[in-house]
């Protein structure tokens, strides 16, 4: 008899704990059903995390060309010095970085040929007074008859020979930066300067002190950046999609963040060996940046707009290469609810990225633009 009671006794004990059990998964079953596959945000958390709602809005996106160059200066804005006769470095002191003017020395140079020069053109010029005056007294006697004419042509002959050496001779000292006035008053210089044929920086020092150079040696490099221009290299296949007075927006990666803009004035008439065709582009307000000679340049070239279906960039974010926004669903009271939806992007201009299949959603769909990043993967 006892042992059918603690049977029964049993029995009554599992099927409490099983009906307990069950009852536990029913609520569960029940918590689960209930639970909201929605974002929830109330209205407090919306106003302190600064949050704002938008719409698809209509707006004009670039065609670019991309493309690479470099910063440049136009040909009259950079100079290699050199000298127009050999002669041995005597003073250099300049460096590279150093600014300079328009006619200040940088190298003095001596030769002893500079002494010879200038003595033949003191000889010269002491027998052109001579040799003048024997022409117009040959002339002279030649219109009266009183002398042959063989001795007339020859006098003229020594007086023009003289008067092209004294010619020839001037220009010589001249382009050596020697005054041909101070040759004829008696002071001879065994050294000569080479002066800065433009304004700028130098950027080249192939010279030092006692070296030898030629007229065929670069002695210097000087660059004036005052106006510096956009030199890019266009490839042949979009070279048909660029004209003159195109927009360029462009990068210097290595040096800045910031964005600048230039404008297409040139477009080259000549393909390069690589395929590509130069194109010269000006600057906007160059004066305010500080560009540098042979900066590596990342282009874009804006050839056409288009118009397209667009969020505010803060309203997607990405995650593993998936882009997600939020959609408001509904709002009760002071509650909103969004839904996490996985879009399809295209490019991004002036803080918009254009959306493809925007017929997913409702003409008035509701997007969260501000804060999304805060919630989205919740």
């Amino acid at each position: 008899m006892k042992s059918y009671i603690y049977y029964f006794l049993t029995l009554a004990l599992l099927a409490g704990v099983i009906g307990c059990g069950e009852k536990s998964s029913t609520n569960e079953t029940s918590a689960e059903a209930g639970t909201s596959s929605f974002i929830e945000v109330t209205q407090a958390q919306y106003d302190q995390l600064g949050m704002e709602l938008g719409t698809i809005q209509e707006k004009s996106f670039p065609i670019r060309v991309s493309v690479n160059g470099m910063i440049d200066v136009p040909p009259e804005n950079r100079a290699v010095l050199t000298a127009t006769m050999g002669g041995y470095i005597r003073t250099t002191p300049f460096l590279i970085g150093d600014k300079v003017s328009k006619g200040q020395t940088l190298v003095t140079l001596e030769n002893p040929e500079f002494v010879n020069l200038q003595q033949q053109y003191l000889e010269v010029n002491e027998q052109l007074t001579f040799l003048k005056a024997e022409y117009e007294r040959h002339k002279i006697m030649s219109d009266e008859n009183i002398t042959s004419q063989k001795n007339f042509l020859k006098s003229e002959s020594d007086y023009k020979s003289a008067v092209a050496r004294h010619t020839g001779l001037e220009r010589q000292l001249t382009m050596l930066n020697i005054s041909p006035e101070q040759v004829k008053n008696g002071t001879i210089v065994s050294s000569v300067s080479i002066k800065a044929p433009i304004s700028g920086s130098i950027t080249k020092v192939n010279v030092s002190r006692g070296a030898y150079v030629s007229p065929a040696s670069s002695i210097m490099e000087i660059i004036n950046n005052d106006h510096v221009h956009l030199e890019l290299s266009v490839f042949e296949k979009d070279i048909m999609k660029v004209k003159k007075g195109q927009r360029i927006t462009f990068k210097i990666p290595e040096a800045s963040g910031d964005t600048f803009n230039a404008e297409v004035h040139l477009v080259g008439t000549s393909i390069d060996e690589n395929r590509t065709i130069k194109v010269h582009g000006h600057l906007k307000d160059e004066d305010k940046e500080n560009f540098l000679t042979g900066m590596f340049v990342e282009a874009q070239i804006i050839t056409d707009d288009i118009q397209a279906k667009a969020l505010p960039s803060e309203a997607i974010v990405t995650i593993d290469d998936t882009a997600n926004v939020l959609v408001l669903e509904k709002k009760e009271g002071n509650t909103y609810y969004f839904s996490q939806k996985e879009v399809t992007i295209e490019e991004e201009h002036d803080g918009f990225t254009i959306l493809q299949e925007t017929e997913s959603f409702a003409p008035k769909s509701q997007f969260l633009t501000k804060g999304t990043y805060n919630l989205i993967g919740v």
